[in-house]
């Protein structure tokens, strides 16, 4: 089901890129657009989730580099029956993360510095068993491949005045095809985004939930991502914003034009839904859970067999729930947090 829902979403945006190149040469425009988008699929599947890794200046880490954010995804991606992903991290003050790759064989989670700094080794879980959610639900091809396109489309539209006023090409409609191709476009691959991820996100949302066992966990991390995503900028999610839908809440500003249409559904109803997702488990409901007064035994670092780790000692900065400093400490050799 999931090869056919890509193979559609690919067809739909291969038919909004040769649209793009009819309205803007023609019969001929749209035969290039189609060789192009052509090779754009083929070229998308092997490497969008680098594409995607690189726009972001995302570092591959391991378990000497980020010991603890590498653990807790091997753990969660134990407990979910995945294969070990790629672990990245980026640096970005904004609260975020996404999962990106072909398959789960192939796959690679990110998150920002801004993230592991600002949300409690619980939430920190929540999020990332949110990601694997996606890789084990085989989203992350769709949603790479996709962001890819609408990329394209959107750039297309931006160069659309420039090359539709040549009165040497062949647009049939003049500058009434310009006109579309500039508005129409790429607002129609940005709907294609919205289908994509908003249904996604809810299926991810309760994917992770079940992979970490605590769904507040999550619950409050999407609350303090979406407060600090507000005030905090991305500059690379500004530079592409066709990639958006890939983050796990729209990284976006709001002084976009993009975000008059979100890529992502409300953040309080995600909540709600884990909130009542949680009182079905019975690991309570309640609006002032906090996740560091979670029961150890049920986080997802714990090792089968052993007893849970006795409670950490309270923290100097409650703003570092890691224990220690992720930008390391003075002029300290070159490393994935600089």
């Amino acid at each position: 089901m999931n090869t056919l829902r890509t193979a559609m979403l690919l067809a739909v945006m291969t038919a909004l890129f040769m649209g793009v190149g009819y309205l803007l040469g023609g019969t001929g425009g749209m035969g290039i657009a189609f060789l192009v988008a052509a090779g754009m699929n083929f070229f998308s599947y092997w490497n969008a989730d680098k594409m995607v890794l690189a726009m972001n200046h995302a570092v591959e880490v391991d378990e000497r580099s980020a010991p603890e954010y590498y653990r807790i995804v091997r753990d969660l991606a134990a407990r979910a029956g995945l294969p070990m992903p790629r672990v990245y991290l980026i640096e970005a003050d904004q609260p975020n993360a996404f999962a990106t790759g072909r398959n789960p064989e192939n796959a690679a989670v990110a998150a920002s510095t801004g993230l592991l700094q600002r949300l409690s080794r619980e939430e920190v879980a929540g999020v990332m068993a949110h990601e694997l959610a996606h890789v084990k639900h085989r989203d992350t091809l769709t949603m790479t491949i996709v962001a890819t396109l609408a990329g394209a489309i959107s750039m297309l539209g931006n160069f659309a005045f420039f090359l539709g006023g040549n009165r040497d090409n062949n647009n049939p409609l003049g500058f009434v095809g310009v006109l579309v191709a500039m508005i129409v476009a790429p607002f129609a691959a940005m709907l294609v985004q919205m289908a994509v991820s908003r249904t996604r996100e809810y299926e991810a949302d309760k994917g992770g939930a079940e992979i970490c066992g605590q769904p507040l966990w999550l619950a409050s991390a999407l609350g303090k991502i979406a407060r600090s995503a507000e005030r905090i900028p991305n500059p690379d999610a500004e530079r592409n914003p066709a990639m958006a839908h890939l983050f796990i809440i729209n990284p976006l500003s709001g002084e976009r034009m993009d975000n008059l249409f979100s890529t992502h559904p409300d953040t309080e109803n995600r909540i709600a839904a884990l909130q009542a997702m949680a009182a079905h488990m019975g690991s309570g409901g309640s609006a002032g859970f906090s996740p560091e007064a979670a029961a150890r035994p049920a986080g997802p670092w714990d090792r089968a067999g052993q007893s849970a780790p006795p409670p950490r000692p309270a923290q100097s900065s409650p703003a570092n729930p890691w224990g220690r400093n992720p930008t390391g400490p003075k002029n300290p050799p070159k490393g994935p947090w600089s």
